[in-house]
């Protein structure tokens, strides 16, 4: 999850990260007069009480395995993050079965760890979010008759943070009480439908032996006007942290009623969840320039594994993502290609045979793996999306193991089918040389060289070199789970998911072999063996090689521009109306948006004839529009040559998501605009800067992009920010490498084998040692400039 505090460029901002997976065990009955344990069930996660993210649905079992993974970063800040489990009816209705509720603040705990979390029941009472900010003063007053009492004063200044009901922001009113003893109790109410209105006050006679017993009470209730109001949450102040004529202003954090209290339910199971939580505070820019500047010298370090970056992946290897911020920077900055060349060669110089070059998990392999996910996004889309997406939707049977056919299947019919698919993905991959992004090619180009040049002798090196990173690592992985790579938005059925790991296997097969030699590749399986007979042509292994030579050599290669249509998103939206009434609310429907490489279109529903069809080339600007534009979350413009298109997502990731489709898509158009309306016209002005003209230019800057052939949009000082956390949570191991370096640059004699000095790559201790010492002066300031700059947000109340 990645958000952001606020604009102000001299505050820290808060980032973070999430993955999670997970599996059910003894689901109990759900909810209802039929309380049934045998229906399909399905996952769901959270933020607050916004969904962003839903498993498929999982066949009848009290204990189904969901195994789905889920990472996205996101634009808000949040209290909770929630899975919730449901069943579908005979109906279809979604009825809940439990719920796990982890507040934000207690997410470190159960980081990079897997737990069993017990299921508690879905009361709506407890379905709470957001804040108030309150204003309260007590005040001595001479009563009627003469007397001296209290006068109380409470005033709601706004709420923020309220949940979307019906996808729809809430119309929220707040009631006022002051609770104590039963004698004592009495209630005003405070009626208010819009965050300007919350000024209204509420006073109170408060007697003064009362004072250490009462609180105050404030209710949120959405206005259903028909149907039941939906309470939000309350909080609750005691009156005797009030002084005397002095006004008291706090947030609170609204709570479930009666503070959370719990009844006792029957057992709903449990939930096995692996989170992986990452929170840094990143700081102003200026904070990181030393810190960034020695990383990116790294390409020019000699020996390669004395630089800063190299130090980073050594003392992180059993760190995945250790790795993905440095990448991030290098690509940034251009520097990706000479670093990437010096790790590869020096894992090369450690290499003894040409057939195990590039297989295991080094520094170089991780680099370049998040490389391709980071720049071959739109490749991918572009290659295998439309046979990926004809594969699941024509649904053929494809399974060829004996032992896993079902009854009536024809082995031969399942053995065509596959073979069709194959060569489709197979072609889609082999003519994709002109879609392989620049950087792609450098890489791979640098690999071959690096390769040829330890091999000199071994003439299918220079194609195994890349082979093993594009077929294995890249295309073979993204057709074994196009979910991960984004090209569906749900992981497949369990059939089609069997379809794709036999395309993989072949296509992996199909790339290696091609590379390697004409050889029959070994399979495990006795049924592969027999398929891949199909494939043993000259002219199969002749289309690999062309496609690596010209992935991976110097001639510039163009597109022809005559590419299909490739759809990069789409999914079900709110859409404002283009209509020119006069009185009464613009509607909001319901419409399926699709962009593709060439147009933004909308339709009444998926498959039907587009309504509106917007060229990418006409569109200006794609930016956020403010909450209080229409009362709802989640929405964006989309400005072109008309009239701006107001689109509201599913929710705060889906808008995200479609932010940065759209902004990529459209980021190289002339006449981009350089300033917009977070608001929109209305009442003959703009509610953002009240501007008369609804032509005036815009009041504030478009979102910057990245004018290069790197469709990337990278925050430097945030991934900096996360270099120096993954440095600092490593601290005894800098600590050792360099006990080591020492050791080794006074100790002149034979080296003995120690086991601190196996777990570095020390080629030079003097060198390595100079660096090391850098980093240790560099964290030190960081640090201290967190502490200076660390600050908190006074709540009211916890």
């Amino acid at each position: 999850f990645f958000f952001s505090n606020g604009g102000d460029c001299l505050k820290p901002i808060s980032c973070s990260s999430l993955g999670a997976a997970g599996e059910a065990k003894n689901l109990g009955p759900v909810s209802g007069p039929n309380r049934q344990r045998d229906l399909c069930t399905f996952c769901t996660i959270s933020l607050d009480q916004e969904e962003v993210f839903r498993t498929k649905v999982f066949d009848k079992s009290v204990s189904p395995f969901y195994g789905e993974d889920f990472y996205f970063e996101i634009p808000r800040p949040f209290q909770c993050l929630s899975f919730y489990v449901y069943a579908k009816s005979v109906f279809q209705r979604d009825l809940p079965v439990g719920k796990v509720s982890i507040r934000k603040d207690d997410l470190c705990k159960y980081s990079g760890k897997e737990n069993w979390f017990s299921l508690h029941p879905v009361d709506p009472n407890s379905e709470v979010q957001g804040k108030v900010h309150l204003e309260m003063r007590l005040n001595e007053v001479i009563t009627e008759n003469g007397s001296v009492g209290q006068h109380l004063s409470v005033r709601i200044i706004e709420c923020q943070g309220l949940p979307l009901i019906s996808g729809q922001n809430c119309d929220p009113y707040a009631t006022v009480s002051l609770v104590g003893p039963a004698s004592k109790t009495c209630h005003v109410h405070l009626q208010v439908t819009r965050s300007s209105s919350y000024s209204k006050k509420s006073h109170f006679q408060v007697e003064e032996e009362d004072i250490e017993k009462l609180e105050i009470k404030v209710d949120l209730w959405n206005n259903e006007n028909l149907a039941q109001d939906v309470f939000l949450g309350e909080t609750r102040v005691p009156v005797k942290i009030l002084q005397n004529d002095h006004i008291h202003k706090a947030w609170y954090l609204l709570q479930p009623k009666g503070n959370g209290s719990k009844s006792k339910s029957d057992d709903l199971g449990s939930l096995r969840l692996k989170l992986t939580y990452i929170e840094d505070t990143v700081l102003p820019s200026a904070c990181y320039t030393p810190l960034c500047n020695l990383l990116l010298k790294s390409p020019d370090v000699k020996p390669i594994s004395a630089s800063a970056a190299h130090i980073l992946g050594d003392i992180c290897r059993e760190r995945y993502e250790a790795v993905l911020p440095m990448v991030r920077l290098l690509l940034h900055h251009n520097r990706f290609v000479p670093f990437v060349s010096a790790v590869a060669a020096l894992e090369l110089d450690n290499t003894q045979e040409a057939n195990t070059i590039f297989r295991g998990n080094s520094l170089a392999t991780r680099c370049i793996d998040d490389m391709m996910k980071i720049v071959g996004k739109n490749y991918l889309a572009v290659t295998l999306k439309p046979v990926i997406d004809e594969i699941c939707e024509s649904n053929k049977t494809c399974e060829i193991d004996p032992i896993k056919l079902k009854e009536g299947d024809n082995v031969e019919v399942n053995k065509e089918n596959l073979q069709g698919y194959v060569q489709k993905v197979f072609s889609s991959i082999t003519q994709s040389s002109s879609s392989c992004p620049p950087l792609m090619c450098d890489v791979f180009r640098s690999l071959r060289h690096l390769a040829c040049k330890r091999f000199p002798a071994d003439p299918h090196v220079q194609y195994s070199a890349v082979s093993s990173f594009v077929f294995l690592r890249f295309f073979a992985v993204a057709v074994l789970s196009p979910h991960s790579f984004q090209l569906r938005s749900h992981h497949p059925d369990p059939e089609i998911s069997r379809t794709l790991t036999l395309i993989s296997k072949t296509i992996q097969t199909l790339g290696s072999w091609g590379s390697l030699s004409k050889k029959l590749s070994s399979f495990k399986e006795t049924y592969m063996y027999d398929f891949f007979k199909s494939f043993q042509e000259d002219k199969c292994i002749e289309k690999v090689k062309k496609f690596l030579d010209e992935i991976s050599s110097n001639v510039s290669k163009e597109s022809s521009g005559l590419e299909d249509a490739v759809v990069l998103k789409e999914g079900e939206v709110q859409k404002r109306t283009q209509g020119k009434k006069r009185l009464g609310k613009k509607n909001f429907k319901k419409r399926w948006l699709k962009v593709t490489n060439r147009e933004l279109t909308y339709h009444k529903h998926k498959g039907k004839e587009a309504i509106c069809i917007i060229n990418v080339k006409n569109i200006r600007a794609v930016e956020k529009l403010d909450e209080s534009a229409f009362n709802r979350k989640n929405m964006f413009q989309v400005l072109h040559s008309e009239k701006p298109l107001y689109v509201q997502a599913g929710n705060c990731v889906e808008a995200s998501e479609w932010l940065e489709v759209l902004g990529q898509v459209c980021r190289c158009n002339e006449g981009r605009l350089a300033t917009f309306h977070p608001s929109t016209y209305s009442g003959g002005s703009w509610q953002c800067c009240k501007s008369l003209s609804s032509s005036a230019p815009g009041c504030t800057h478009c979102t910057t992009t990245m004018l290069a052939n790197l469709q990337l949009d990278i925050d430097c000082d945030r991934e900096t920010e996360r270099i120096f956390s993954l440095l600092s949570s490593n601290d005894t191991k800098l600590q050792d490498m360099e006990d080591a370096c020492a050791s080794m640059a006074v100790y002149q004699g034979p080296q003995r084998e120690q086991e601190e000095y196996s777990k570095f790559t020390i080629q030079e201790p003097k060198e390595t040692f100079q660096t090391l010492k850098q980093l240790r002066n560099i964290m030190e300031e960081l640090r201290r400039q967190h502490i200076v700059r660390n600050y908190t947000i006074a709540y009211g109340s916890l």
